[in-house]
């Protein structure tokens, strides 16, 4: 329940008399990983759930068991709101399922989050570059679950390295994060995301092989991914250079 002072998370934090700056950086000495304030601001509200692994450490941190932290989090009518706001329109060509995702690409302002390790097409890859030197302020997220599948991806990698540095910052935030999840550490998903929109492409309902059709999301269902992806990032290991992508695993086929 909530009371005057927020949620029992935010009330945790401020027993401890910590900023959200000062709880953000105890948070990831415990954890390892990159949040940063602003997922800390959307836990404490409710707008975004936590993860697991932040989950866990903020229960170490704050010394309180998760069903009292993250009890504004998990309740029943913030759940069926959100899923309530999640229907998308499904596309079922492929030609149209690219399409779609270049439009996230190109709408995207504040948040572009991608996740997988097989993106080839050229257009789709040629147009997160271009969104990329367009938009200084555009945080862009990449999560690999392994290696690049194919050569392109890993040029794609090499590519905004050279366009964007990833040890710098700007307002504050990295502005491009490049995770690597070892194959085996977590399943991997695909989705392209921005903070008003998203697709997720689905197995084909034409063939037994490829991923020819998705969905498209907007509004709340869209925000979420964003925050998946970024929560997803968090807990990966960070590729810093364009030495760390050369030396990925080879994965090309």
């Amino acid at each position: 329940m909530r009371t005057p002072d927020g949620s029992a998370l935010k009330r945790a934090r401020l027993e401890k008399n910590l900023t959200l700056e000062e709880a953000v950086a105890a948070l990831n000495r415990v954890t390892g990983g990159t949040s940063d304030t602003s997922q800390l601001s959307a836990w404490e509200s409710g707008r975004r759930r936590t993860g697991l692994r932040n989950r866990r450490g903020l229960v170490t941190l704050y010394g309180k068991p998760s069903e009292v932290l993250f009890a504004h989090q998990d309740g029943r009518d913030g759940v069926a709101q959100v899923l309530h706001q999640a229907q998308g329109t499904l596309v079922t060509r492929w030609a149209d399922l690219v399409e779609a995702m270049i439009s996230v690409v190109n709408g995207a302002r504040e948040h572009l989050v991608v996740t997988g390790s097989r993106s080839r097409e050229k257009a789709y890859l040629d147009a997160i570059e271009a969104a990329v030197v367009r938009s200084p302020d555009l945080v862009h997220t990449r999560v690999l679950y392994g290696p690049p599948s194919h050569p392109e991806l890993t040029e794609h990698l090499v590519r905004l390295m050279e366009l964007r540095d990833p040890g710098e910052r700007r307002n504050g935030l990295r502005t491009l994060n490049i995770g690597y999840a070892g194959r085996g550490e977590t399943l991997e998903r695909f989705f392209v995301a921005s903070e008003a929109k998203a697709v997720v492409p689905l197995p084909s309902l034409h063939s037994a092989e490829g991923f020819d059709c998705g969905i498209v999301l907007g509004g709340e269902a869209a925000a979420g991914l964003v925050h998946h992806g970024r929560e997803a990032c968090a807990a990966a290991r960070l590729l810093g250079t364009i030495r760390d992508v050369r030396e990925l695993p080879a994965r090309h086929r």
